[in-house]
């Protein structure tokens, strides 16, 4: 088990305007290390290519972001698994924190499959386009499909994906059913599925506004699926045993 410490101390004795005052400055932190990141991060796109660029982020934004937060990240079952190879990572999710949880814990560049509006959000949106994460439009079926196409490509080309199939936050930790889209991709490029079990990150960073609480997060990855020889029909049944084995990783 890989256990990286960046705790900064529990704080539980301060009052509501002391947490709000530490959660505004973590917040204006946040927003200046995203901005001071971006273009460090596009220059290293430019001179060295995507992959630099997206270690940069797992090895320096990530790891401030959970300095700043007061957090410990402990990961469990990466040594278990071929990262040479092409996967699709299905995860449950109930913070934004998941996200440099998810750049840290996965020790391979990471593409993650993105609901389209975060491209509308700067700095954050500029980076993700530039990087190659994939945006996926729900209300536009025919762009969806084409998403969903170049994803199978990045795959068949060595990627590492991560999509959170439930679509949305969960708000009471409560894992919802699985979407298809990633499902469908993996089964395109015969990647296996890696179920990932995200826990303690909503008690982190809460599912709505900005409130940051010290704690552990734990990053923990079930047995690949392999997908290979199935047809694109069982992506729905797919999906359900997927959600059983991240299910089974909370527990």
């Amino acid at each position: 088990m890989l256990c990286a410490d960046f705790s900064g101390g529990s704080g539980h004795g301060m009052g509501r305007f002391g947490w709000a005052a530490l959660n505004a400055l973590q917040a204006v932190l946040l927003v200046a290390t995203t901005i001071v990141g971006f273009p460090v991060a596009i220059l290293l796109r430019l001179l060295f290519g995507q992959e630099s660029a997206l270690r940069f982020a797992a090895r320096f934004w990530a790891p401030l972001v959970f300095t700043g937060a007061g957090a410990r990240l402990e990961v469990e079952g990466a040594e278990a698994i071929d990262w040479s190879e092409a996967h699709v990572l299905v995860a449950n999710h109930a913070s934004m924190i998941d996200i440099p949880a998810l750049m840290r814990a996965v020790p391979a560049p990471l593409r993650f499959m993105l609901k389209r509006e975060i491209a509308t959000i700067p700095f954050i949106g500029w980076y993700a386009h530039a990087m190659g994460m994939v945006f996926i439009d729900r209300a536009n079926a025919r762009e969806a499909k084409k998403k969903l196409g170049d994803a199978a490509e990045k795959l068949r080309a060595g990627a590492t994906l991560i999509a959170f199939p439930e679509g949305t936050r969960s708000k009471d930790g409560t894992v919802g059913p699985f979407k298809g889209g990633a499902f469908q991709v993996a089964l395109e490029a015969g990647a296996a599925i890696v179920p990932v079990a995200i826990s303690g990150a909503g008690e982190v960073l809460r599912p709505s506004g900005f409130s940051v609480r010290p704690g552990v997060i734990r990053v923990r990855f079930g047995t690949p699926i392999p997908t290979q020889g199935l047809a694109g029909a069982q992506r729905n049944a797919l999906a359900q045993q997927a959600r059983e084995a991240v299910v089974a990783l909370l527990d």
